[in-house]
C-alpha cells in the first residue's frame, strides 16, 4: 500500500491502495476536534460524578477501587471506543473517526500510543502542546498522531443502495462495454428523479439497440438495467 500521500489539496488526502482502489481521507481540523473532545470530556466527567457517588459510602476500600476506575476510564475510554468503533463517543457525534495514515483501521497498539501521549499533548495546559503541533503539521496530526502514525478524518457516509424499479430482467441484444452497462444501471436509478418526458427522451437515444420508442423504450432499457444487476435471477 502507498503511504505518501497527494499533494494538499485544501484538507483532502488521497491513497492508493495495491488493488487500485482510491481513498479520500477527509482531514479533521481542530475546532471539530476541540468539539469531539469536549463531548468526551462531559462524559467521562458524568461518569467520575458517579462512580464518587457510589463508591464514597464504602470507605478506604471505596476510595482504592474509584482511583483504579478512574485510571481505567482515563487511559482506556479512548482505547475501547477507537478499536470497537474507530472512534470515541465525542469523535462519532461529530462524524469523525481514527485510522492509520495509510487509510487502514487503527490497531490497539497504534490507539494505546496516541492516548498514551495524550499526556505530552496536554503540556504545558489545556492541549497546548498538541494544539501547536496540529496547526504546524499539514496533517493535523497531534504528537500521540505523530507517535502512532494515526489520522482523524471524517467518517464517510454510508452510500444508500439505490432500489431499481420492479421489472422482468432482460438480456440486451447488443454486447455491452462496461462504461455502457454502467449508463444503462445509472439511467434506472436515476429514472424515479425523472420525468416521463425527460426518460422518453434519453430512452430514444438508445432506440438502435432497444427497436421501440416511448414508453416502451424507457421500459426495455429498464429490463436491461435489471438483467445486469441481477443476472439471470
Amino acid at each position: 500500500m502507498h503511504t505518501e500521500m497527494s499533494p494538499l489539496t485544501d484538507t483532502v488526502r488521497a491513497h492508493e491502495t495495491p488493488e487500485g482502489i482510491r481513498l479520500e481521507l477527509r482531514l479533521a481540523g481542530p475546532i471539530v476536534r476541540a468539539c469531539a473532545w469536549s463531548i468526551d470530556m462531559l462524559i467521562r466527567t458524568i461518569l467520575y460524578g458517579l462512580i464518587v457517588t457510589v463508591f464514597s459510602f464504602f470507605g478506604g476500600v471505596g476510595t482504592a477501587v474509584m482511583l483504579i476506575m478512574f485510571f481505567l476510564i482515563e487511559w482506556f475510554y479512548p482505547v475501547l471506543f477507537e478499536l470497537y468503533n474507530g472512534a470515541s463517543p465525542g469523535k462519532k457525534a461529530m462524524g469523525l473517526v481514527v485510522i492509520h495514515d495509510n487509510g487502514t483501521p487503527i490497531s490497539f497498539s497504534s490507539s494505546f500510543i496516541r492516548n498514551l501521549l495524550r499526556a505530552a499533548d496536554f503540556l504545558p495546559f489545556l492541549y497546548a502542546a498538541g494544539l501547536l503541533s496540529m496547526l504546524m503539521n499539514r496533517n493535523f496530526q497531534r504528537l500521540g498522531d505523530l507517535a502512532a502514525g494515526t489520522l482523524v478524518v471524517y467518517r464517510d457516509k454510508e452510500l444508500q443502495r439505490v432500489k431499481l424499479p420492479d421489472v422482468e430482467g432482460r438480456r440486451p441484444p447488443l454486447e455491452l462495454s462496461v462504461e455502457e452497462q454502467r449508463d444503462l444501471i445509472s439511467f434506472a436509478e436515476r429514472s424515479a428523479q425523472l420525468s416521463l418526458d425527460r426518460q422518453i427522451e434519453l430512452a430514444a437515444q438508445l432506440y438502435p439497440v432497444t427497436g421501440k420508442r416511448g414508453e416502451a423504450g424507457v421500459h426495455e432499457i429498464l429490463c436491461y438495467a435489471t438483467w445486469l444487476t441481477r443476472g439471470h435471477r
